[in-house]
């Protein structure tokens, strides 16, 4: 006898009201236990949800742009009872079948042969060996790029340990990840920060701050942390300790060049755009990536060699109400200062509206940092890995400048902060890379040498 069960959306980490992208059932399909059933795009990711069950589609209770969280209904199920009933029988990933002390195989079950044994349970710090192919031995600093393929039993193990599932080698069918598979991630990740072994994987421990209850001291309120600052944060914290920061700061003179921006607001009004120093900062970093294309490039994985980039993509900071941003503006070389006041107005309102694509978020080459209208004197950028530069910006104001003649003249100059990675580039590099960008905002017409 067959039973209908509702297949809920489950817990996939810190998401709420994920968007549906693509459902992969119709009433009246039947589904295999662990085939996916829809698939789910968030800001950073996509990843498909597997049916915990086998059996016949009767209703989907999700469409193409609906969001969904935890526990939502996406579908209902009629389960056959013998399908039911094995996957009863059946060890969940990762759990072994065992035997009571009691139970043993009778004369008419000949036990399995050593080959076939099924495999026995591991405690998280057992090392016994089991009657299966060698799992991958996963690298707890590589991502396999790919979402992972769990069961949600796993999924909450790994989550229990505090392990990223999609950084996880699976040595189960298909590559689907099992408990093991967790367990090996992790004693991994142990061994490679244990002394002695850190300077040789690359890695180190940093300890963790302590605890303190800060409400012994006074009144206190306890607010969540928004969903982008939390990916923001470990994107940035990760950047901070795996590249080797260097902040060469100088300064350009934008005397002429906000002349010239201010003589072009009618044309600008025109056109319906706003000109901003932004755009021609813009343009002439892209001159200097092309005379210096060393900072337009990524170190590759192993550190051996130099990815150069052909193409000018560049991530700008967007301060949003739910925290830092940074959208891409691709191919700045190809486009005027026109066009890219209406991108860039148009992708920064989308940023702050939420309704940004990962797309709007991938392939920066180089990123831009400009407090200017906020306000500073300078600042040091973390940079945008694994980018291997940034450019901070702060607000300008008139100064008196030395000049030849022995006067002094108000001049209206910007400071500029460049923060790179050492690995790539060297302290000369970078005095001379942020000399060339200030001479190319003082004067704009060096963009077109």
């Amino acid at each position: 006898m067959s039973e209908t069960q509702t297949i809920r959306l489950p817990d996939i980490g810190d998401f709420q009201g994920i968007e549906v992208i693509e459902v992969l059932i119709s009433p009246g399909d039947r589904v295999e236990k662990d085939e996916s059933i829809i698939t789910l795009e968030s800001d950073k990711a996509t990843m498909e949800i597997p049916s915990p069950l086998t059996g016949r589609v009767v209703s989907v209770a999700v469409s193409v742009g609906d969001r969904i969280s935890e526990g939502d209904p996406i579908a209902e199920i009629e389960v056959d009872a013998d399908a039911e009933a094995a996957s009863t029988d059946q060890p969940s990933d990762g759990e072994a079948e065992t035997l009571a002390p009691n139970e043993q195989p009778t004369e008419d079950t000949p036990p399995p042969a050593p080959a076939e044994a099924p495999p026995r349970t591991l405690a998280p710090d057992a090392a016994a060996p089991v009657h299966r192919e060698p799992p991958v031995t996963p690298d707890p600093s590589a991502s396999s790029g790919t979402p992972a393929h769990a069961s949600p039993a796993v999924r909450r193990f790994a989550r229990e340990l505090g392990v990223d599932i999609d950084r996880v080698n699976g040595s189960g069918p298909k590559g689907r990840i099992l408990k093991e598979d967790v367990q090996n991630f992790v004693k991994t990740a142990l061994a490679s920060a244990a002394p002695g072994t850190a300077a040789a994987s690359g890695g180190f421990a940093v300890p963790q701050m302590p605890a303190v209850d800060f409400s012994q001291f006074g009144e206190i309120e306890t607010t969540p942390l928004g969903r982008i600052k939390k990916l923001s944060g470990a994107h940035l914290h990760r950047s901070w300790i795996s590249v080797p920061h260097v902040t060469q700061f100088d300064e350009a003179d934008i005397t002429d060049l906000e002349a010239f921006r201010k003589s072009l607001s009618r044309e600008a009004e025109r056109r319906g755009v706003r000109l901003t120093p932004l755009v021609f900062i813009m343009k002439a970093v892209v001159s200097a990536l092309q005379t210096f294309p060393e900072f337009n490039a990524s170190l590759s994985p192993d550190g051996e060699s130099l990815i150069l980039k052909k193409y000018y993509h560049l991530g700008i900071a967007v301060d949003t109400p739910n925290g830092l941003m940074v959208p891409v503006i691709r191919d700045v070389d190809q486009k005027g200062i026109y066009d890219l006041s209406q991108e860039l107005a148009d992708t920064a309102q989308r940023a702050r509206d939420g309704k940004l694509t990962p797309k709007d978020l991938q392939g920066g080459c180089f990123s831009i940092s400009s407090l200017g209208g906020i306000g500073g004197t300078q600042f040091t950028p973390i940079v945008n890995a694994p980018e291997v530069a940034i450019l901070g910006v702060a607000r300008a104001k008139m100064q008196p400048v030395y000049q030849e003649d022995g006067s002094f003249q108000p001049r209206l100059m910007l400071p500029l902060a460049l923060s790179y990675d050492h690995r790539v580039i060297d302290g000369a590099q970078g005095a001379r890379f942020t000399h060339h960008l200030g001479a190319l905002i003082a004067d704009l017409r060096r963009v077109l040498l």
